[in-house]
């Protein structure tokens, strides 16, 4: 089914403030139906789209009228049937809402230093390992302090020669250091990790962690660098330029040792043959790719994997990664999954500061180092909305607060009055008993640290709360770019809706109607040459005489595998299809009569391949269920269309020619 995402929806309408001449600035341009359209309108849609954006398919304004017109009439078919006040729209577009808010919770200046630390961080790949001593984050001083010596012991014992990874098997917190037992039924082995944690970069550990690996040296041991989950001992093992975003294909194969067939041996042997048969300048890649590879779902595109950063695979893998020029192929290496042979396909490395700040703005402002930006934001908003904090009734109320609330039982007493107010924002006021309804929503037993102390805590999230929902709820009047922003994503999300209910589901549902246009335009939907074929793979060679001569008198593949069972044949695969050029490189070598056999040993194993062709098909129809995806694609435009066409009658179209033509002279268009 064909679907368009909000986000892309919504390119149609994200636009800056544009400018036309104020004589124009403000004149209708479009009426649709009742509902008009200034210039200043279309030409800010347009603007951001064609001029100031990188889209390959620029339009002239006459085509993106076109399509500013055709979204128009479905965002007023949408609110006329009131779709904007489902629960499901409402539940939708305050999500788009939160995420669109968040910059304006930020302090600028503050994130511009955490982005260019990022941005300095990103152009280098990190490998290293780590040893845990947890500790709570909200552990009493003894104890914090019990485990920063454990961990500084631990880091002693390394400095004086211990291996760090005999180490982190024998005291880490972290327990993928030490190997996993296999327990029958429930779960296979595993081999422990030693500490190592592979590659990374930027964003992909906590912060603290993040900070701590990058300002320790290569071969060097961190003292304990605390984060929430107690303290770290990190060793750097490398630090090489970023990889960025990786290209690459593999040719791979499985090892498993309850398999004959596949036993680390025996592929080893296989994957060193593979390796031999490659040519040094790697021109027979692809089709070595399509013979041996066990990754079934790379070899239409010779192996390539999708697009991966260094912490995503192995590390062994990327070791390989970062020895190799684009192009070049490594000799076979081994991890946990079995064997590959990597062949680098190229690197995006890290752009420039200029490319790359937009993107690390966003990540910034997700991570957890974003709340040294808040604090300043918190600190901003209060000032700006005259935040009042009546201190001694704080003071007073928390002193009041027994031990129940280290417990997660707090109750208030009689004696507090809820009504007395420990802050205001503006005119609005916060009083002690929304601040208890706030305890009680969020106390749970903390056993490391006094009541009062975690009534501070509380109070100081319940201030930041309360003072940053009252900024949100006030964005739309203080920020009119904000205001046409959640606009643009409200009517984004209503189109969606519209299509889903008016092509994309029915084109699904009406199965009649796709059937009739099928039939109307079968001629657009036609098969290649085709040959319909049996593979058989034989993997040892012990009955190869007697598999030659079962393919050789059976046409159908279903007796074939009766008599291959019948004699008790082991190790032998068959499959039978129908396949165009390109499908398999040995049937398109092959001359294409019926009855033909080609049979073919591997250069690598003990393997054969046996193919025989069944039938030959010229060029002919494909049914409603081969084409379907392509079908249904088609029908949704048709629809489209259609809907369009009734949408203008609905609500008619009236275009200002005279305004439209000064616009497209503006843009330097007839």
């Amino acid at each position: 089914m064909k679907r368009i995402s909000v986000a892309v929806l919504t390119t149609l309408l994200l636009l800056p403030a544009f400018v036309f001449g104020q004589s124009y600035k403000s004149k209708t341009l479009l009426t649709l139906g009742d509902k008009e359209f200034t210039a200043d309108e279309f030409m800010a849609v347009y603007e951001k789209n064609n001029v100031r954006s990188d889209v390959i398919d620029k339009k002239t304004v006459d085509e993106y009228m076109d399509l500013f017109i055709n979204f128009k009439l479905k965002v007023i078919e949408a609110e006329n049937l009131k779709m904007d006040t489902s629960a499901k729209f409402i539940r939708e577009l305050n999500g788009y809402r939160q995420q669109l808010a968040k910059p304006y919770f930020s302090n600028d200046e503050v994130t511009d230093k955490l982005v260019e630390e990022a941005y300095e961080r990103m152009k280098y790949d990190l490998n290293a390992d780590h040893i845990l001593v947890k500790c709570d984050l909200h552990a009493v001083p003894s104890d914090t302090l019990k485990a920063y010596n454990k961990a500084l012991e631990l880091r002693k014992r390394i400095l004086a020669g211990e291996d760090f990874g005999d180490v982190a098997v024998e005291a880490s917190d972290d327990l993928s250091a030490r190997d996993i037992e296999p327990v029958p039924g429930q779960h296979n082995g595993m081999k422990g990790n030693r500490g190592n944690l592979g590659y990374f970069t930027v964003f992909d550990m906590v912060y603290p962690f993040e900070s701590g690996a990058y300002n320790t040296g290569v071969g060097e041991v961190s003292l304990p660098v605390r984060s929430d989950f107690g303290y770290h001992l990190i060793k750097v093992n490398s630090k090489t330029p970023a990889s960025g975003i990786i290209r690459a294909a593999h040719i791979f194969l499985i090892v498993d040792e309850n398999d004959p067939d596949r036993q680390d041996s025996v592929v080893k042997a296989k994957i060193d043959n593979i390796y031999k048969e490659l040519e040094p300048d790697g021109s027979n890649w692809s089709n070595t790719v399509r013979k041996y590879t066990d990754d079934k779902g790379t070899i239409k595109n010779d192996g390539m994997l999708s697009p991966f950063r260094v912490s995503n695979l192995v590390p062994e893998f990327i070791d390989v990664v970062k020895s190799l020029e684009p192009e070049q192929f490594s000799k076979p290496v081994k991890t946990k999954y079995g064997y590959h042979i990597v062949k680098l396909i190229g690197t995006s490395g890290v752009g420039d500061f200029e490319t790359e700040k937009d993107r690390l703005k966003e990540r910034v402002g997700k991570d957890m180092r974003a709340s040294f930006s808040e604090e300043v934001v918190l600190k901003r908003i209060m000032k700006e909305n005259k935040f009042k904090e009546m201190a001694d009734v704080k003071d007073n109320f928390i002193n009041s607060i027994d031990s129940t609330l280290s417990l997660g039982v707090y109750k208030m007493s009689e004696n507090v009055n809820k009504d007395e107010v420990l802050f205001s924002i503006n005119q609005q006021k916060y009083t002690i008993g929304d601040f208890v309804d706030y305890i009680y929503k969020h106390q749970e037993p903390q056993p490391f640290i006094s009541a009062a102390s975690f009534a501070y805590q509380l109070y100081d999230a319940f201030v930041k709360e309360k003072v940053f929902e009252y900024e949100d709820a006030h964005l739309e009047d203080k920020y009119p770019e904000f205001n046409t922003l959640i606009q643009e994503y409200h009517d984004g999300i209503l189109l969606f809706d519209l299509m889903e209910q008016q092509v994309w589901r029915k084109a699904i549902e009406d199965t009649v109607s796709l059937q009739n246009y099928f039939e109307q335009h079968k001629d657009e939907y036609m098969w290649g040459d085709r040959v319909k074929a049996m593979v058989v793979t034989l993997n040892r060679p012990d009955n190869l005489e007697k598999v030659k001569e079962l393919v050789t008198e059976e046409n159908d593949i279903d007796n074939l595998r009766k008599r291959i069972k019948e004699d008790s044949i082991r190790y032998v695969n068959s499959r039978c299809n129908f396949y165009q050029k390109g499908d398999n490189i040995n049937i398109d070598e092959m001359e294409w009569t019926v009855g033909n056999i080609l049979v073919i040993p591997s250069t690598v194993d003990k393997s054969t391949e046996i193919i025989k062709i069944l039938e030959v098909r010229a060029p002919e129809h494909k049914t409603l269920k081969e084409a379907k995806g392509l079908v249904t694609s088609a029908y949704q435009e048709e629809l489209e269309k259609q809907w369009v066409e009734e949408l203008k009658v609905k609500y008619p179209v009236n275009i200002n020619n005279k305004l439209l033509k000064k616009i497209k002279k503006y843009y330097g268009q007839k």
